[in-house]
């Protein structure tokens, strides 16, 4: 077999296949039909598509109504829900409000006020979710799939590729990462964790053979004021970004459960967060505000 390599562009990120393969003809077919996959989760869930599941369930919330959704965005919402109670409620989809809020191309921060007033349309507990029907208590809200669809996708995508046979690869989506399999050899693949703050420069390199890896970071979309780092990850209880880290990063089985974990461990900080993911025992590399690593 032999390695192939495929580049492209989705979810606002630059996305790679790695996989062994015995001809081009194979590696093309499967990276057709994984590519495909993702870009469908992509348009089904992006807030950008006036056509998307997103879109609509907004729609819905806007006037304080009710949706009912199809099995594969219900399994979602279960898995979010079930993060929403693990995480204390820290994990919450309707904390897409803070993006009306928060514009991380501008470095400017909300005033008190304008928080106050965001907080008033977050909470998941302000939502009833009764399978498959999601019913919006009061009129305003938004959800954003943000945190948890580009790691569904890995996941999707590692799945359609079993299927097609492959037992060695590895899929990459902006950092969310998953391992079909080791290399031929048995050699796990090598992914190296990026310096918060050196983007060249990787603080650790993790061993991979299955499984996945993801980071939840302070250094992709952030703006700086008056010395202090502003970053997209925003506590839903505070509306503030989540500041006693510089990223987390998470192996798990699943790619969703690595994802989550590691923006719940982010939101909870340095202090809580280890403890945390000892608790439901991940595997996990964290630097906090400081720079100092906890593994």
């Amino acid at each position: 077999m032999k390695l192939f390599t495929h580049s492209f562009q989705a979810m606002g990120s630059p996305c790679e296949f790695q996989l062994y393969c015995h001809s081009q003809t194979q590696f093309n077919l499967c990276c057709l039909a994984a590519e495909n996959e993702v870009i469908r989760l992509e348009k089904k869930y992006s807030r950008y598509l006036n056509e998307s599941v997103t879109t609509m369930i907004n729609s819905a919330a806007k006037d304080g109504g009710s949706i009912t959704l199809d099995d594969e965005t219900s399994g979602i919402i279960d898995f979010a829900d079930q993060c929403y109670e693990l995480s204390e409620g820290l994990f919450d989809l309707s904390s897409g409000y803070f993006r009306n809020l928060w514009n991380f191309k501008s470095p400017t921060v909300p005033s008190s006020a304008k928080i106050i007033e965001a907080l008033g349309f977050v909470g998941w507990s302000k939502i009833t979710w009764n399978r498959p029907t999601l019913t919006f208590n009061q009129g305003g809200m938004e959800l954003d799939f943000g945190g948890c669809v580009k790691e569904y996708a890995v996941d999707a995508a590692a799945s359609l590729l079993k299927a097609m046979d492959i037992t060695s690869g590895i899929i990459d989506l902006g950092g969310d990462i998953a391992a079909i399999g080791p290399h031929p050899d048995g050699a796990p693949w090598l992914i190296g964790i990026r310096h918060p703050r050196k983007k060249d420069d990787p603080v650790a390199m993790i061993p991979l053979a299955v499984g996945a890896l993801t980071s939840s970071g302070d250094y992709e979309r952030y703006f700086i004021k008056d010395g202090h780092r502003y970053c997209h990850i925003i506590n839903p209880e505070t509306g503030m970004p989540a500041n006693q880290c510089q990223s987390v990063s998470v192996m798990a089985d699943q790619a969703v459960v690595a994802g989550a974990a590691s923006t719940i461990a982010f939101l909870m900080g340095s202090k809580k967060g280890p403890a945390w993911l000892k608790e439901m025992g991940l595997t996990y590399l964290m630097i906090d505000s400081k720079g100092k690593i906890d593994r």
